[in-house]
């Protein structure tokens, strides 16, 4: 027997529940990571080797500036003031980031692989924070915070998948030969 997952009617009182709280503390937690990202992801375009690792980084960047726009309508949607909280998983990955490209040698694939296992930490956590966004949102009514919030969650797998594209494309068999 399939059991189907009831939507909370504004009129009992979601507002004041304690998972509402949740889900707008989240989107404020993932709210802060998108717009510290969009100064981050430059920095590792910047720094990648492969054309093509830099061309999907900056393509990126270019979803990343709408995923914010797309938080701040979910925001609205729901009648809130977009607000960042900041996201410590977030800033500990970008810390991560930067200590990868600081850490490997400027020019080689080495660096191409660490930049994209950096991306990919980044793209999954932002994949499970959008996912349990989508679903807190559909379970409490916020029909339209919950397809804004699977858009964004369909482009982070999209730009997951192109990820490891590139480095099976030949960025790790290519990083493979280089001297420390």
């Amino acid at each position: 027997m399939e059991t189907k997952v009831k939507n909370i009617d504004q009129a009992t009182g979601v507002d004041e529940s304690a998972l509402n709280e949740l889900f707008i503390d989240e989107l404020k937690d993932i709210y802060w990571a998108e717009k510290h990202l969009v100064s981050a992801l430059p920095k590792m375009a910047k720094a990648a080797t492969s054309d093509e690792l830099r061309t999907a980084i900056e393509a990126h960047l270019s979803e990343t500036e709408n995923h914010v726009t797309r938080l701040e309508d979910a925001f609205a949607s729901i009648n809130e003031k977009a607000s960042a909280k900041k996201c410590e998983a977030m800033a500990g990955l970008i810390k991560e980031a930067t200590e990868i490209v600081e850490d490997t040698k400027k020019g080689t694939f080495t660096r191409d692989a660490g930049i994209i296992s950096a991306a990919q930490k980044v793209e999954h956590y932002e994949i499970a924070s959008y996912g349990t966004l989508k679903t807190l949102a559909t379970v409490l009514g916020y029909t339209e915070a919950a397809e804004l919030l699977e858009a964004t969650l369909n482009e982070e797998k999209n730009a997951d998948n192109l990820l490891s594209k590139i480095a099976q494309a030949g960025i790790n068999s290519k990083g493979i030969h280089e001297k420390k």
